[in-house]
């Protein structure tokens, strides 16, 4: 009878730290930005049942598809985001929604941008987490998200020949707890002067 109460309450403790997680997590809203640094939308994740939910927001895109993956590390580094990475890829996978050996755990359908640059999309990332383990989009510093120049092929090594990375947002806790404000484009620069 012991035994059971210690599991009962063991069992209760460890429910209350992964809801206390999932809250502190979930959802997880990550700005994008182009090479320019300007602030072009957001994407927004959410920790489900054996997924991750990701709406993403974004304007001021050539119209048409774009391919768009989550990337292995949480750097937006310029001129072209190459310190994102290679595909997430956790389970050492091919890449390609349409590879029989596929996909990356980090690949998504491509988003379809509107004749007026912009693209409202929800995708889910099936295997995915914000909770910790080795699927997690917040592993050690996190990951980034990336939306690339031309449509994703779905089966081309090693990034289905999607082209340049043309916005990026980084993926994680520490990122998403800082307060960023846009900025004034008609404030003069202080140090300029």
């Amino acid at each position: 009878m012991k035994r059971l109460v210690k599991s009962l309450v063991l069992l209760c403790v460890l429910v209350i730290l992964i809801a206390c997680q999932t809250d502190e997590r979930s959802p997880l809203e990550v700005r994008l930005y182009n090479q320019d640094l300007d602030a072009v939308g957001t994407a927004t994740f959410k920790n489900q049942q054996d997924k991750v939910t990701v709406q993403i927001k974004v304007e001021g895109l050539e119209p048409g598809f774009h391919g768009v993956h989550i990337h292995e590390y949480a750097k937006c580094d310029l001129p072209d985001f190459q310190t994102a990475g290679n595909h997430f890829n956790p389970e050492g996978m091919e890449h390609g929604l349409m590879h029989p050996d596929g996909p990356h755990l980090g690949d998504m359908p491509n988003i379809e941008v509107k004749a007026d640059g912009t693209a409202d999309v929800e995708f889910e990332l099936p295997g995915a987490t914000l909770l910790d383990g080795k699927n997690s989009l917040l592993r050690e510093e996190g990951t980034s998200i990336i939306i690339h120049e031309k449509e994703d092929d779905g089966i081309s090594q090693p990034s289905g020949n999607a082209g340049a990375r043309l916005v990026c947002g980084v993926i994680s806790l520490s990122e998403s707890e800082q307060e960023q404000k846009p900025t004034d484009p008609t404030e003069t620069n202080k140090e300029e002067e």
